[in-house]
């Protein structure tokens, strides 16, 4: 068994992530393309069943273009989406900066909220929730056995952590870099979630 976590393709850097619904650039929409032609080339190492996606328009706009090459539905879920910052999500940086000075995610307390959104706590726990069920349904056969989740930095970074067994705050370290539609494989070997491949983007390369 194995979950294959992919960051979506690149968006709009000059606008707030987390919530945002803004779609992808091209340069995002162009990247999807070669990561769906290249799972397709490579489909038998990869073996997906299931595909799943936060249902943010970036997510989507990225998995659509493997859904399409595999001719394969896609379970949108908005559990998996990026925290939510209330307020802030997609709106221009420099209008961020303006209404909301020194408001950044690793500025916040583990308990406090982004204006109408989650704290980084209540980000952690949803996650952590989701992954628990996800990895629950692999083992019970329920869906996978190779399971591709397309989803964000922020969540893929969670997953290192809850994997490793360290404790995080959003003042933690990095523990892993997620370039746009990067393939991080996790697979369960002797009744433990190992990651065996980080980032791999060997397919922006072709």
């Amino acid at each position: 068994m194995i979950i294959y976590l992919v960051r979506h393709g690149k968006d709009y850097e000059e606008y707030r992530g987390g919530w945002s619904n803004l779609g992808l650039i091209e340069e995002g929409i162009n990247q999807s393309k070669k990561l769906a032609e290249h799972l397709y080339n490579n489909k038998d190492k990869y073996n997906i069943n299931t595909l799943i996606s936060s249902d943010l328009k970036r997510t989507v706009e990225t998995v659509n273009e493997i859904s399409v090459r595999f001719n394969m539905p896609v379970k949108f879920c908005e559990e998996w989406r990026e925290i939510n910052n209330g307020m802030l999500a997609g709106i221009l940086n420099t209008e961020a900066v303006e209404k909301y000075p020194g408001l950044y995610f690793n500025t916040l307390q583990m308990d406090e909220r982004y204006p109408s959104g989650e704290s980084p706590l209540e980000f952690y726990s949803r996650i952590k929730n989701a992954y628990k069920k996800l990895c629950e349904k692999m083992i019970n056969c329920e869906i996978g056995p190779n399971v591709m989740l397309v989803t964000h930095s922020g969540v893929i970074e969670l997953i290192y952590y809850i994997i490793s067994g360290l404790e995080w705050t959003n003042k933690s370290a990095k523990l892993c870099k997620s370039y746009n539609t990067g393939i991080h494989s996790i697979e369960y070997i002797s009744g433990k979630w190992k990651i065996i491949d980080s980032n791999n983007i060997e397919h922006l390369n072709d």
